[in-house]
């Protein structure tokens, strides 16, 4: 996929997609931008289409659920947001030296950091290309604070903006995610070290477009996790090697349907208008996308309940997770499985009907030997 120029970023979708997608939003609404995070949710459920389409569209998901009647807890407090501000100036601090050591530069000399101000998201990111060529060519430290990266999603632009990126003097570029969950003797909550670690991933897979076209550069798969030590705010960092999240998440994002050919089969009438449109053309609108529900949404996604509602009405598979979805094969409600437990349908040559049989026999042996 080629973009307008080298550094201009991913290339845009066509006029008439763009179009579409702006009215699917509201044309007087402002688009939202994704960010890593949603870009990480997206690629780990790569069959959800509604997601893929509304995110491509900008739309506010958490504004529609809420008019759906079904709004998700989501979203930090405003002191946890304080507190992460806080931290990470801390960590920046005096020209990002504090940074620098925890990247394992304590003798790094003067370090560079680049302005990376400019108009517009493709500004900024041509600008963040012409910094990391330059900080590569010159062979020292350099600081990229807030640069700005680019990915084509599904046919769509996406700018992603990491903490930091450290260039190295051999010409290597490092990711520096800052978290402000701690680290306690040595260790932080796996759950969110997860997280950051897929996060952090689709920032490589972005440096990585932008490394190729870069003489004598390098995306270590290995970025630098900085976080508070203990119970104080003194930054310590972590290692963590991203080499699998990158690798799941970049075949993921290669199998997500285009945006234009999702809008394309979409009826005449559909919009996701939160100002303009009812909770109930809304829930109309969002029914004729098809999605992929499972109970790991519940973390990711702010139209989970919505779509845990709807399979539920359903009786869909889906609700029991992805693993038992997988087991039952073209068994796809809750009322099916139960019934071919029974013996009442379902081929009994039918390997997951077997299966079911089975297991509703041993149960019953079970239950008579107490």
């Amino acid at each position: 996929m080629s973009s307008a120029s080298p550094d201009s970023g991913p290339s845009l979708p066509p006029q008439t997609t763009r179009r579409q997608l702006a009215e699917l939003r509201g044309p007087a609404t402002v688009p939202r931008p994704l960010d890593a995070r949603a870009l990480a949710a997206l690629a780990a459920n790569p069959g959800c289409r509604r997601r893929a389409l509304l995110d491509g569209a900008g739309v506010d998901k958490s504004a529609l659920a809420a008019k759906l009647g079904a709004p998700a807890p989501f979203g930090q407090s405003q002191f946890a947001i304080v507190r992460g501000n806080s931290f990470e100036a801390k960590v920046k601090a005096d020209g990002g030296r504090e940074l620098l050591r925890l990247v394992g530069a304590d003798e790094a000399g003067e370090v560079a950091v680049p302005d990376l101000a400019a108009a517009g998201p493709e500004g900024r990111t041509a600008r963040t290309a012409l910094a990391l060529r330059e900080a590569t060519g010159a062979g020292t430290w350099t600081l990229l604070d807030h640069p700005l990266l680019a990915l084509e999603v599904a046919g769509s632009p996406v700018y992603l903006e990491p903490d930091a990126v450290v260039v190295g003097p051999d010409g290597g570029w490092t990711v520096v995610e800052i978290k402000s969950f701690p680290m306690i003797d040595g260790s932080a909550d796996p759950a969110k070290v997860g997280a950051a670690a897929r996060q952090a991933a689709v920032y490589v897979l972005a440096l990585e477009r932008v490394a190729a076209r870069t003489e004598g550069a390098r995306v270590a798969h290995s970025v630098v996790l900085v976080c508070p030590k203990d119970f104080s705010n003194v930054p310590t960092a972590s290692v963590v090697d991203v080499r699998k999240q990158r690798s799941v998440t970049r075949r993921q994002l290669d199998r997500l349907t285009r945006i234009d050919e999702i809008a394309a089969a979409l009826p005449e009438g559909v919009s996701f208008d939160v100002a303009e449109r009812s909770p109930q053309e809304l829930a109309a609108s969002v029914e004729c996308v098809p999605h992929q529900y499972a109970p790991e949404c519940l973390a990711a996604c702010e139209l989970a309940f919505h779509c845990r509602s709807r399979a539920r009405e359903g009786d869909a598979v889906e609700t029991l997770g992805r693993s038992v979805r997988a087991e039952l094969g073209g068994l796809t409600t809750v009322g099916a499985v139960l019934a071919a437990a029974r013996g009442e349908q379902g081929d009994p040559a039918d390997p997951a009907v077997a299966a079911l049989r089975r297991a509703k026999a041993l149960r019953e042996e079970a239950l008579a030997c107490r």
